[in-house]
Formats: C-alpha cells, sequence, structure tokens
C-alpha cells in the first residue's frame, strides 16, 4: 500500500473485500487470537486503512478498547490500537486538504479521526459505500463514554479470579511504619499504635467523617489531639487540613500537605486550630541550644490567582499568623492551561513527524522543494518553527515550574533541616505534583521499584487525587445513603480549535456527526507531568533509579487504558464503596510480571542503576533544571525512530538483545558440539566393537583351519585323496569333499566314478542359531533321535564342533572290501 502523501492513492482493488464475511461466523472466531481474557467484538470493520502508516486490515471495537489487525501482516498494529478509556475525543466529519503536488480529485468522505490522551492522532478511511463507518463510529460513540463506573472493562474479569498481594490500607500501614523506622506486625495491625517523641499515627478519619478524600489513617504532630483536627479541617478547602506525608526522623523536618486556607474576601479569617497544628509542624528545633526550626509554606499557584481565590472564600496564610514562617508562591498555572498546553503540543508533533495523521510524508522531506516554498510545514511557511518554539517551550516551561519548586523543597528539608507545608487551591493536583517529587528526591527507597509503589499510592491514591476527574472517566458518589450516581460534566471539544491540524482540514461545527471531547472540563494531564519530570531527573541522574524511561510509558499507559482498578474513582473512600480491590485486577502484579517474565534484563530495568552511588538526597542546581522533550512518550507514535536514538537505555537493550542472541547462538552451538561428541563416543564404541567381533571372526577361521587340517589327516590315512573348494554363496560355507576307489594294488585310487564321498560343511559362528533345535539343526544334527532333540540332557553337534554336516554314501560303504593292507602289523 504505497501512497505519495494523499489517501486517493489508495488501491481499493487491493483491499479483501469484506462483504461477504460481515455476516459469517469465521471472522470472530478470526480475531480470538488477538483478544484478551474477557475482551468481545461489539463493532467490526473490514478493508480499513490507517492513514498514519497506510495500512490496511480489520478495525474492531471491543469493549475494551479500538483493536487494529493488519490484513497483510496478520497482527496487531499498535499505532492503530487504543484502549477505549485513552480515547479523548472522536470526530467523523474530518476534511483532507491533499497536497498541492497531488491532482485534485474528489475523495470520498469515510474518515473517522481518533484523538488520544497518549499524544496520539490517528485517522481510519473506510471502504466508500458501506455502512462500516456509521457501525464503527456509534459503537466508539457509545462505548467510549460508559454509563457508569462498573460498564469499564476492568470490571468484567471474574472476581474469584482476582489474587491481590495485600489491601491498600495495609500497604499505607507499611509504609507509615517505615517512615518511623519500625517493622509492620504481621497481624493486630488494624489496632496497633504508632507513634514517636514528635509525631503520631491517628484513625480518627477510619470512617472519612473528618475529609472524604483523605486516607483513613493520617500522621500528625504528637501534640495535636483529634479534636484539634476536626476544628483545623473547617479552615481548609474541603477539609483537607494540614497533615504530614514525609517526616526525617534523623532531623525532625517533615513535608506536609493541605488544601488552601479559607481566609475569606477580605484575607482576615483565622483559625486557632489550623494555626496551632501549622506551627507543630516544626515544633522541634534543629539542635540541641533549642534555635527554633523554620517552616515555609508554599503555595503552588501564581499570586494572582490565589488572591483572586479570595472571591470564593480561599486564599493564602499570612506569615504573621503563623510564627517562624516564610509564604512563597511557584507561580504554576491550573488544571485547564495544562490540558490546552499538552493539546497544542500534541497538534504539532503529529503534524510534523515521521508517521503523520494527514498520512503525508515527514515535513524535513518538502523543505527543499522550493517549488512548494515549504507549503506542508506548519500549514504555509517555515517560520511556523517559532510556533512550534513557542508550544515546546510552553509545556517545558511547566515541567521546568514543577522540578524547580520541588528541587528548592527538598533542598530546604534536605540542608536546611526545614519543615515545608505545601498547598495549592484543592491540595490534589499540583500539591501531589511537588509533594511527590520532593520525597522522589529527599528518599532514595522511591526510587525503587517497590519504593515508586508505596509513593504513588501514598501520594496519589490514599490522598485522593481525583483521577476520574483527570482521565474523564465515571466514579460513584455518596448520593442518599447507599445509591450512587455518575459524576460527569458537560465536554468542551477545545481539541479542534487549534490551527496547526489545518492539514486535516477544518473540523466543522459541533453537528450529530461530531463527538465532541468525552471527557469533562476537569480532565488534565497532571500525572504526566509528574512522569515527565522523573524522565527529567532520569536523564541528569541515570544511576539513581531502579527503574527505566520506559516503565513510566508503560505505567501511564496502564492508567489510562483503566485496564485495572487501582487508578479509578477520585478517592480512597470511592474505591472501598465500590469495591475496586476485590473486583478488579491490580496494575501492580501486572508489571511485576511483566518484569519477572524478563528477568534483570527486562526493559523496565534501569542498567546504569547504582543505589550505593546514590544513596540520600538529590539535590540538582538550578542551572541543570533546564527540561527537554520526553522522546519515550511524546515522540514514540510520530517519530518512533527518533523517540529512541539518542537514548542510552535503548542502545543499552539494544546491545543486551544482541548479547542475548549471541549468548543463545552459543548456547545452541555448545549443544550441537556435545551432540556430536556423544556421537562420536557411540561411533567409536561401535567401531570397537566391530573390532572385537572381527578378532572372534579371526579366532574362528583359524580354528576352522586347525580342524580342516585334522579331518584331512584322519581322511588320508585311510587312503582317501581330499580335495578342498571353498563355496562364495551368501552361507559363507566352506565344504571339503573327498573320493575313494579301489585299485588293482590295494591302494585307494582316485576316479571318476567315485565309490565313496564324504562333504563336511563349515559355517560361521553367526550364522549358527543359538537355540539347538531350529531347522538347521534338526536337519543335519547326528545325535538327533525319533523322539527328538534331547539337549541339553545329551550331547549336541552344534555347540560342540564348527561341522555340524556329515553326508556319506552308504552303498559305497556297502561295496567297500576291508583289505588287510589297512591296518598295519599288530
Amino acid at each position: 500500500m504505497d501512497g505519495s502523501g494523499s489517501w486517493d492513492a489508495i488501491d481499493w482493488n487491493q483491499i479483501e473485500d469484506p462483504r461477504p464475511r460481515r455476516s459469517g461466523q469465521a471472522v470472530k472466531e478470526s480475531m480470538d487470537d488477538f483478544l484478551l481474557e474477557e475482551e468481545e467484538v461489539l463493532a467490526q470493520g473490514h478493508g480499513v486503512v490507517l492513514l498514519n502508516n497506510r495500512e490496511a486490515g480489520t478495525l474492531s471495537v471491543t469493549n475494551f478498547r479500538l483493536l487494529f489487525v493488519s490484513q497483510a501482516k496478520k497482527c496487531v498494529i499498535e499505532l492503530g490500537t487504543i484502549p477505549l478509556t485513552t480515547i479523548e475525543k472522536l470526530n467523523d466529519d474530518v476534511k483532507l486538504q491533499p497536497l498541492p503536488h497531488l491532482s485534485d480529485k474528489n475523495l470520498p468522505r469515510e474518515l473517522l479521526q481518533v484523538i488520544g490522551k497518549d499524544m496520539r492522532i490517528i485517522v481510519f478511511t473506510f471502504v466508500p459505500k458501506t455502512k462500516q463507518k456509521n457501525e464503527v463510529f456509534d459503537a466508539l460513540r457509545r462505548y467510549t463514554k460508559p454509563a457508569n463506573l462498573w460498564d469499564l472493562y476492568a470490571f468484567s474479569c471474574d472476581p474469584s479470579a482476582i489474587k491481590n498481594d495485600s489491601e491498600p490500607k495495609r500497604r499505607l500501614l507499611r509504609e507509615y511504619f517505615r517512615l518511623f523506622r519500625r517493622s509492620l506486625p504481621l497481624q493486630g495491625f488494624e489496632e496497633v499504635s504508632l507513634c514517636n517523641e514528635w509525631w503520631r499515627l491517628t484513625r480518627v478519619n477510619s470512617s472519612y467523617s473528618l475529609c472524604s478524600t483523605y486516607p483513613s489513617e493520617l500522621i500528625v504532630p504528637r501534640s495535636i489531639s483529634d479534636e484539634d483536627l476536626f476544628q483545623a479541617s473547617t479552615f481548609r478547602s474541603g477539609k483537607r487540613l494540614p497533615v504530614i506525608s514525609w517526616c526525617d526522623p534523623g532531623s525532625g523536618a517533615v513535608l506536609a500537605r493541605s488544601s488552601q486556607p479559607m481566609v475569606g474576601l477580605m484575607m482576615n479569617f483565622r483559625n486557632n486550630a489550623d494555626e496551632k497544628l501549622v506551627c507543630a509542624l516544626s515544633s522541634r528545633t534543629t539542635d540541641e541550644k533549642g534555635s527554633p526550626r523554620k517552616l515555609y509554606i508554599i503555595d503552588a499557584r501564581p499570586r494572582a490567582n490565589a488572591l483572586a481565590n479570595g472571591a470564593k472564600g480561599g486564599g493564602s496564610e499570612s506569615s504573621s499568623n503563623y510564627p517562624r514562617s516564610e509564604v512563597l508562591f511557584l507561580g504554576i498555572q491550573n488544571i485547564h492551561t495544562m490540558r490546552d498546553s499538552l493539546s497544542r503540543l500534541r497538534d504539532y508533533v503529529d503534524a510534523h513527524g515521521s508517521i503523520s495523521s494527514n498520512g503525508s510524508p515527514s515535513a524535513v522531506s518538502v523543505v527543499g522543494d522550493r517549488r512548494n516554498r515549504g507549503s506542508t510545514w506548519g500549514g504555509g511557511n517555515l517560520n511556523s518553527m517559532t510556533s512550534f518554539s513557542s508550544t515546546l517551550g510552553e509545556w517545558l516551561n511547566h515541567i521546568q515550574n514543577i522540578l524547580v519548586g520541588a528541587s528548592w523543597i527538598a533542598a530546604q528539608i534536605s540542608e536546611e533541616a526545614a519543615s515545608v507545608l505545601v498547598h495549592c487551591s484543592d491540595g490534589w493536583d499540583r500539591t501531589t505534583q511537588l509533594v511527590a517529587l520532593a520525597c522522589l528526591l529527599l528518599d532514595p527507597y522511591y526510587r525503587t521499584f517497590s519504593g515508586f509503589q508505596a509513593l504513588v499510592e501514598k501520594d496519589w491514591l490514599a490522598f485522593g487525587h481525583p483521577f476520574a476527574e483527570r482521565m474523564g472517566v465515571p466514579t460513584v458518589a455518596e448520593n442518599g445513603g447507599s445509591q450512587y450516581e455518575l459524576l460527569r460534566q458537560p465536554s468542551l471539544g477545545n481539541l479542534s480549535s487549534s490551527p496547526s491540524r489545518n492539514t486535516l482540514g477544518p473540523s466543522g461545527p459541533s453537528s450529530n456527526s461530531s463527538v465532541q471531547s468525552q471527557t469533562s472540563n476537569n480532565s488534565s494531564p497532571i500525572l504526566l507531568q509528574w512522569l515527565d519530570c522523573i524522565s527529567q531527573l532520569l536523564r541528569l541522574y541515570p544511576s539513581a533509579f531502579q527503574f527505566s524511561s520506559k516503565f513510566l510509558v508503560d505505567f501511564m499507559d496502564c492508567v489510562l487504558s483503566c485496564r485495572f482498578g487501582n487508578f479509578l474513582c477520585n478517592s480512597e473512600r470511592e474505591r472501598e464503596q465500590s469495591g475496586v480491590t476485590n473486583s478488579c485486577r491490580c496494575m501492580w502484579s501486572y508489571l511485576a510480571n511483566l518484569r519477572a517474565s524478563g528477568g534483570n534484563f527486562h526493559e523496565h530495568y534501569n542498567p546504569f542503576y547504582d543505589p550505593i552511588k546514590h544513596n540520600g538526597a538529590l539535590l540538582p542546581p538550578a542551572a541543570a533544571l533546564a527540561p527537554t522533550l520526553w522522546p519515550w512518550f511524546y515522540l514514540r507514535w510520530t517519530c518512533p525512530i527518533e523517540s529512541q536514538g539518542g537514548d542510552l537505555e535503548s542502545q543499552w537493550h539494544a546491545m543486551n538483545k544482541q548479547y542475548a542472541d549471541a549468548m543463545k547462538a552459543k548456547d545452541i552451538a555448545e549443544w550441537r558440539a556435545k551432540d556430536i561428541k556423544l556421537k562420536l563416543e557411540s561411533m567409536k564404541q561401535d567401531l570397537q566393537r566391530e573390532k572385537r567381533a572381527s578378532s572372534t571372526a579371526l579366532a574362528t577361521a583359524q580354528s576352522a583351519q586347525r580342524e580342516n587340517a585334522a579331518i584331512k589327516k584322519a581322511i588320508e590315512s585311510i587312503g582317501c585323496t581330499i580335495k578342498f573348494s571353498t563355496s562364495e554363496d551368501e552361507d559363507r560355507t566352506e565344504v571339503l569333499s573327498c573320493s575313494l576307489r579301489r585299485g588293482a594294488d590295494g591302494r585307494a585310487q582316485q576316479d571318476e566314478n567315485v565309490d565313496f564321498s564324504v562333504s563336511i560343511s563349515a559355517i560361521e559362528d553367526s550364522l549358527v542359531s543359538d537355540a539347538p533345535g531350529d531347522h538347521f539343526c534338526e536337519a543335519l544334527c547326528p545325535l538327533r533321535t525319533r523322539e527328538g532333540c534331547r539337549w541339553p540332557d545329551a550331547p549336541c553337534a552344534q555347540l560342540g564342533s564348527q561341522f555340524v554336516g556329515l553326508k556319506a554314501n552308504f552303498d559305497a560303504f556297502d561295496r567297500l572290501s576291508i583289505q588287510d593292507c589297512y591296518f598295519g602289523p599288530e
């Protein structure tokens, strides 16, 4: 399927006609090899072409994903296969504008555009004048917007087959015990108390009455009572009061998190319990002299945004109300700005990648065509590189702000032994990014596989990051005690407004044929930004992390796919109410099994990891915090070769694959050499046996010669003439014959008329049967009687001599006259 830039070059005659197969059961059976467990085909289109790489195949909508199988290769095409929950927008009213050097034809309008949350924009072309496109589009429109949480694929598995290692609550409690440098007991952990001189574990939120989006166990200063916690929660947005996320038992410094204080429009509201709680975060002194510990209150928002929240009763703290404190603003933008920034970056990367959704070649390949004057670059001229710089720079500026903020927080805790309280508006987006990244910098444990899991479960899951809202999937909310309703909000559809998508033509106004974004206004790539920051640290400190950049990509894909239950709903409370833990498979077990399948050389492992070299905090200098585009994630669909070309991990894994192939070839060669050696040994043994048999045959022949000589001498002694002849027949028999005739002189004379003849046959041992009673023995044995062979009670001629046959002419014996001269004198 070669094309030159537009899908009008597709030869539909080369595509298998789908219509005779549409109603057959063979179609569904042919897809069984590509389906996951409990995955079902809901709609299907044949002869569909993926415009990005011009691959023809079968496009299926299942209860889990949009599945594209190549017609020629009979395999799943990864680019055209995307989970339903990863789809951000569908558009069936795509206007394809042909490139200037191609003829403008009346093209069929059978296009379907799919925009993913994983930086993927793909376009499918359907066979004209068929209903396949409508069937696929209607199925996507229906199943990418499930009616409720339990319609997701994650709930399709049999609950009895779920085998989780432990409950999320127990894993969170194990992490709390690790922070206190204590071991979690095997039994009775629900009632065990955890405290030291400065902090304690409280279960005041066990029924989520204190804060519905916080975990059931919280670490708070020991001097703060549960009653103080209830009073302090009323002063914070969503009752997300200040609690400890990470603590340093050595210095006593803590990293705490909360939401914004409700200071009111005039910024003059105060709460004694809140001030007491915040001050208790830095109550321990830094040395024996009792010098006070510094407290930094970090507001992740721009100062103007914090002031604007005053209209809703929110705002920020005043350092005058919190002794020994300092308030700082980091200027990180809100979720809507982040979403729009990623959308623009995705559009531009798609328009100028080597694999574009409009089927055109890479923009770089047409730069030298002066006749076009760069007409396909950025939709008009080369000056659009300025647009690219601003688009890329805008996203990287957001990443840099998060990196700088988290690095500054980690530096104050590590070097100054200061305590830090971090919050934004609600305390679950920018706050989570900063706190989790600072923990990663401070604690080497979080840079391992097990530590990364503990960090995600603590700061992202337990502390209520709203994954359902940020990913645009349904969740549950309590309504009237036991009833649940779907939390959904109207869609925006802002993705179609990007000017860089004009290579595909305008999307057109919203209509029945165009599906706007299925996500809510609150969708945003918050988790992706955090993983992007980790990838930047991996670049700066390649030996500090046990996991690789590929692990981060697979982790993000698992979250977006909603194949597992770990990241469903918006809080620990909602996941507990919906029974996610006991109904859905665990993503951590899936990733662990992937690593186990490849051993220590699996691509999730960082080959340069050195835990001894980086056994303390990572404190990158400000000059080093200049991020670059994360190619593993952002360029993998549009620039697959370039996304891994300059990466050290990719080169190592490529070399390791070559090494593994060489070792495999070596093992095969060694096995073949061993097999040849065994065959040589066997042939040597056979040769030795043949040599022994030859020696035996030679000894037998020598014995036969001696016996022949003895018989000859015996017969000659009675006056017979001996004549030997050797037969060359197959039975390898040597025949001795002699003739006797009485002469006139009284001596025996040889004549043609034989009066007496004797024939004796000698045969090889190998031709003599081991059983004396065979046919040969019965016919020739001179010792045989009428009763048959009496061996072993009687002698056996065959066993006693090599000569077992004797034939004589007895009539000749009768005509013989015995002469006295035969006998010598007495």
